[in-house]
């Protein structure tokens, strides 16, 4: 409700009544580029928050992919800088999956390479199917499997490539749209085609991904990961094994399964300043209670089939499919098998403001 037109009741109290002030007369508002903040206020800062985008579903297998297959049939990597399809919500003006955050998929084919750039954006890859391809960041390469979780933070220079034949797909999360809100999004292309490789493959992975870090943890020299996860590699094998150990270890959570959360292995925080990322099992037959949260969560469904239910929409999805929750929108999953979805939001940023909170339904 308005609280500037609200009734004020009291039971040992006449009704009365808060209006809106008249306008002023003395002067003209418009002209001197002021405007009354009891005017505007309800629109302003509302009793709860405004869910800023509308739920939506891509499925992977009837159109995402057939589009990416004939995209790698007619357009070179130099032609388009990056062989990716953007994930547009209708409800948005712009291309993305969020008010604050994009999302797609990017294909590469044997031979190929996209060549290194970096951007101010924040950017997180998960990995959809093919083989015996690598994303490099800071000259350092990773190898890329199934579902398997590869960080560019920002500012950081990054390519791909792939040595055997057939395509390599992966989905791309990135915090594009909030920069264009900061006015900081920009990119810078590299001179030479690939940076040089510094450093052993998965070298990041093994310095930092076994609980472990070096003593003197100055990130190995990257200080533009200062304020994102040193390990840029998460490999999905070890992801699922930890679910499976939590399925048998304990009940499922009621309104979210087993669900683990990408961590920043220095730090304990989030791997990146804006983007919060996770992985949830949800067992067959499983219903999670409803809820609803200030961040807007991007769903990528790595494996299972079921359905979720985001306000008065239902969406059916299966393996690769890809599904927005608007953020403040009630949402609960039901899983028709046992199900893993992958996803990330906004909420890193939330936590850091203090602002992030979520409601549960009994």
């Amino acid at each position: 409700m308005n609280r500037i037109a609200s009734v004020c009741k009291d039971p040992d109290a006449a009704d009365v009544s808060i209006t809106t002030p008249p306008p002023l007369a003395r002067l003209d508002l418009r002209a001197a580029n002021l405007v009354p903040l009891w005017e505007v206020a309800a629109n302003l800062v509302r009793t709860e928050p405004m869910p800023s985008c509308a739920p939506f579903l891509w499925e992977y297998s009837k159109s995402v992919r057939p589009a990416l297959i004939e995209a790698g049939e007619t357009i070179s990597p130099e032609e388009a800088e990056r062989r990716v399809l953007l994930l547009a919500n209708p409800s948005l003006p712009n291309p993305a999956a969020t008010s604050t955050l994009g999302a797609g998929f990017q294909m590469i084919k044997g031979g190929e390479i996209a060549e290194s750039h970096r951007h101010t954006q924040a950017a997180l890859r998960v990995v959809i199917e093919g083989n015996g391809a690598f994303t490099s960041v800071n000259g350092e390469r990773f190898t890329m499997e199934r579902g398997d979780l590869i960080l560019t933070p920002s500012w950081t220079w990054h390519d791909h490539e792939k040595e055997s034949g057939g395509p390599m797909i992966w989905f791309d999360g990135i915090d594009v749209p909030l920069m264009s809100k900061l006015s900081v999004s920009f990119y810078e292309e590299f001179q030479g085609g690939q940076v040089a490789r510094s450093r052993p493959d998965n070298f990041s992975q093994s310095s930092y991904g076994h609980g472990l870090v070096p003593l003197d943890a100055r990130f190995v020299n990257q200080a533009p990961l200062n304020h994102s996860a040193p390990q840029l590699r998460y490999p999905y094998i070890q992801a699922r094994h930890a679910l499976l150990l939590m399925q048998k270890g304990g009940a499922a959570d009621a309104s979210q399964g087993f669900k683990l959360r990408y961590a920043n292995s220095a730090t304990g925080g989030h791997v990146l300043p804006t983007i919060a990322a996770f992985l949830q099992l949800l067992p067959q037959g499983f219903t999670s209670r409803p809820k609803r949260q200030t961040d807007s969560e991007i769903f990528v469904v790595l494996e299972g089939s079921g359905c979720t239910h985001v306000g008065d929409q239902v969406f059916r999805w299966r393996e690769n499919d890809v599904f927005v929750a608007p953020n403040w929108m009630w949402r609960h999953h039901v899983a028709d098998t046992d199900a893993v979805l992958f996803s990330y939001s906004e909420r890193a940023l939330h936590e850091t403001l203090g602002i992030w909170c979520e409601e549960i339904r009994a």
